[in-house]
């Protein structure tokens, strides 16, 4: 893992084409923006766990419709 020390309004570049900036630093919280092509997906880690989750929860049979909807 890289670990990289930014201020408020620095950014990183990666790949070229994908732009994290670091926007406001409030405690314990830091608001980013990031500016990428439309084509490129962004989901915070909790929610891709959940995609993953449910995805493989339908995959064995084990899912909740009371949940679902």
């Amino acid at each position: 893992m890289l670990v990289l020390t930014r201020r408020r309004n620095e950014s990183v570049i990666l790949n070229e084409n994908i732009e994290i900036t670091i926007l406001e630093i409030d405690g314990d919280q830091v608001k980013i923006g990031i500016k990428a092509p439309k084509e490129v997906e962004i989901l915070r880690k909790e929610i891709m766990e959940k995609i993953e989750e449910e995805n493989m929860n339908a995959l064995k049979g084990n899912y909740d419709l009371k949940n679902f909807f």
